[in-house]
Formats: structure tokens, C-alpha cells, sequence
């Protein structure tokens, strides 16, 4: 995962956490949270590297429609992350 840039792993975390992942709903999750368009030159390039690196697995829904799902490492790693950014943050503590 320390490879990753935080766009990508933004990606694992949305198509973790979408029921159907397809490319125009990742893109909608990601427009909402980052309060920006996010372009498809940035988006599809992005998706085939995670793909590419085994993180998630890229079907089709339809002819026109890819569909992507978390591979068991891709679980794996965010799980990872996780618990290292817990190391460090834990609970956010207002002062």
C-alpha cells in the first residue's frame, strides 16, 4: 500500500464501501468527497493501476459498464492501513 498515491487509495476505500462499484459511481463518491470534478483521464488510468496491482478486480456489469470489486488483498491492505494510521491517531482527541 505505501506505493499507492492517496487518490488510489481513496479508490480502494470507495469501491470497498460501494454495493455496485462502477466507474460513474466511484466518480460521484470521489466528486463529493474531494468537493471537485474528477476527471476520467485521472479516474480510469488510476482504477487500472489498482487493478493492475492486484487491489481490485475489474468485471463487466454490461457491454458498456465495468464493474469493480476488492480482491482479498485489496481487503487485506486497507485492513493494514488501518490499523497503522490507528497506531497514530486512534481516537482524535479535541483539546
Amino acid at each position: 500500500m505505501y506505493d499507492l498515491t492517496a487518490f488510489q487509495r481513496d479508490l480502494l476505500s470507495v469501491v470497498a464501501g460501494l454495493d455496485e462499484p462502477h466507474g460513474l459511481a466511484i466518480k460521484e463518491e470521489l466528486e463529493d468527497y474531494y468537493e471537485k470534478e474528477v476527471h476520467h483521464g485521472r479516474l480510469y488510468p488510476n482504477l487500472d493501476t489498482v487493478v493492475d496491482k492486484g487491489l481490485i478486480d475489474k468485471g463487466h456489469l454490461d457491454r458498456r459498464t465495468n464493474i469493480y470489486s476488492l480482491t482479498q488483498r485489496g481487503q487485506r491492505e486497507l485492513e493494514a492501513r488501518r490499523e497503522w494510521e490507528d497506531e497514530y491517531v486512534g481516537e482524535v482527541r479535541v483539546s
